[in-house]
């Protein structure tokens, strides 16, 4: 492991401390009128996806974890676990729901991922800022009702529910945002 101080903190650095394994979310460097420095961060569990705020002195050695990304593809859904496969050595692999959090909203068969590895670990996965879906199940839209910024709730493939525009109908692709899970446009 590295050990990096925390004045060389940046969003998205994975530390492993006495707590457990996490992901800088935010920090500030805070230096007051009167004492010493110091760093306030926001922590999220890398297995858990609970937040920690935490405050650090200025300068003290924290470790930090090395995480290896590997891209993978998505296969099939075995029950509770999702089964991935390596591109360049076919290898597959099973990994729980829980290790890949709020992700398995977005996951399609056949669709690439980036898996976050800590030592043989799946710790979560990279996703884009925006994924295309299906829409499986939406009522029609009716003839005359064209109300400015109207919504209505459309079923995706993968089970999300999300408000969209009244001419959006099922078999429509769309893309939704994966960071607040809102519908952005037709595909």
């Amino acid at each position: 492991m590295a050990a990096t101080t925390t004045n060389d903190l940046k969003r998205g650095m994975t530390l492993d401390l006495p707590e457990g394994l996490f992901h800088v979310v935010d920090f500030q460097h805070v230096k007051p009128g009167k004492g010493p420095a110091f760093v306030r961060t926001t922590l999220r569990n890398a297995r858990t996806g609970g937040q920690l705020d935490k405050t650090f002195r200025a300068d003290e050695r924290v470790e930090q974890a090395v995480v290896e990304k590997k891209e993978m593809q998505f296969l099939y859904r075995d029950g509770d676990h999702y089964v991935f496969m390596d591109s360049s050595t076919y290898e597959q692999i099973h990994v729980g729901a829980a290790a890949l959090g709020d992700a398995t909203r977005y996951i399609v068969d056949g669709s690439t991922m980036v898996l976050q590895f800590y030592k043989d670990e799946i710790i979560g996965l990279d996703m884009p800022a925006a994924v295309e879906l299906t829409v499986s199940d939406t009522e029609p839209g009716i003839q005359g009702d064209r109300v400015s910024g109207a919504r209505k709730p459309a079923t995706l493939e993968t089970g999300l529910v999300v408000q969209v525009p009244l001419f959006v109908n099922s078999g429509d692709r769309i893309k939704v945002d994966t960071r607040s899970a809102e519908y952005l446009t037709r595909a």
